[in-house]
């Protein structure tokens, strides 16, 4: 079980007197404190730190922690070049780079970067797909790639990551699709569904695809991405989301919820409603940090500290609850 945060790489999430320099301490303090990952995200939707510049920052002054992003936008970047990054990271990281990506979102969210970006809406998750195809190809090796959208020919000599065949890839999503191109093709799951049941029901269909696949369910990463905030005093700790929605959503905490995973309350209740989680299969969970600066960040992300031995007990409680009795003599 491993439990990472995502970096507040957006201006959102700063206050007047922070700087962006502040985001390196911040990431190496988090690894001090026990944190397995450290995550950044990637958008062109507010001002922020670029995520791949953000974790090759990273790479050469962390030692363990892995780091990945949360999703990444493949389309926003021209898909040879953004191979050659991210073997770059793995590189300076020594093999702890892990790539979760995503085709973004209708609406506000996705169809805008798409214009900015030049590229259609229409088959974007063909483009993801191919996209994701052409860098592990790149990563073994090859000079030439021909798919239905993306054809190179003549390619030169890629970097090659540290580990053969590249970092893992995640993909981000739950749509019906989205998980059975995950048990499909895809190393990991990063979903944020704000009910445990919809995330044990759709971890369950992954599974399902990727042994349709001919693949092994251990094959596939379980993880979970939430918002997450520590306050003994509920009404409070609400208060400080609903800014928090507002500022990086430009939307209210009660339609938040409704489309992303959500927890708050005191250190218990967050506890208890990350096991759900836990019993529900999730074994890798990213949290962001609802707090808008880097002050209460630093705050919040000790106290979310203090709950990872009691939140990784309860997956080994989980793993020999679901473990085979054994046979009598």
């Amino acid at each position: 079980m491993d439990i990472g945060v995502l970096l507040p790489t957006g201006t959102a999430q700063w206050g007047p007197a922070d700087s962006a320099r502040e985001l390196v301490a911040f990431g190496r303090y988090a690894e001090r404190l026990g944190f397995a990952s450290l995550f950044a995200n990637d958008s062109l939707l507010g001002p922020r730190v670029e995520a791949l510049t953000m974790l090759a920052a990273l790479a050469p002054v962390t030692e363990t922690v892995m780091l990945g992003t949360a999703a990444l936008m493949p389309f926003l970047r021209r898909p040879i070049q953004a191979a050659q990054a991210l073997a770059s990271i793995d590189l300076l990281s020594a093999g702890r780079l892990t790539v979760t990506v995503g085709a973004g979102f209708p609406g506000r969210f996705g169809r805008l970067l798409y214009s900015l970006s030049e590229l259609p809406w229409e088959r974007r998750f063909a483009r993801l797909d191919e996209t994701v195809a052409l860098w592990r190809a790149l990563w073994d090796g090859a000079a030439a790639f021909h798919g239905e959208i993306l054809r190179f020919e003549d390619i030169p000599p890629a970097t090659r990551p540290h580990r053969a065949g590249g970092p893992p890839i995640w993909l981000g999503g739950a749509t019906p699709a989205a998980l059975v191109r995950t048990g499909r093709v895809y190393d990991g799951w990063l979903p944020y569904p704000p009910d445990p049941a919809d995330y044990a029901s759709g971890l369950r269909d992954v599974h399902k695809a990727a042994i349709d696949a001919g693949r092994e369910v251990k094959d596939v990463t379980p993880a979970l991405f939430v918002s997450v905030r520590i306050d003994n005093d509920i009404e409070s700790g609400r208060q400080a989301l609903e800014d928090y929605a507002r500022a990086t959503y430009g939307m209210p905490l009660k339609e938040l919820e409704k489309i992303q995973a959500v927890v708050t309350g005191s250190a218990d209740q967050v506890r208890e409603h990350l096991e759900r989680y836990v019993a529900a299969g999730a074994r890798h969970i990213v949290a962001r940090l609802g707090a808008l600066d880097l002050h209460s960040q630093r705050d919040q992300l000790e106290q979310i500290a203090e709950l990872i031995p009691a939140v990784q007990a309860a997956t080994d409680h989980v793993s020999t609850s679901e473990s085979p009795c054994p046979r009598p003599n």
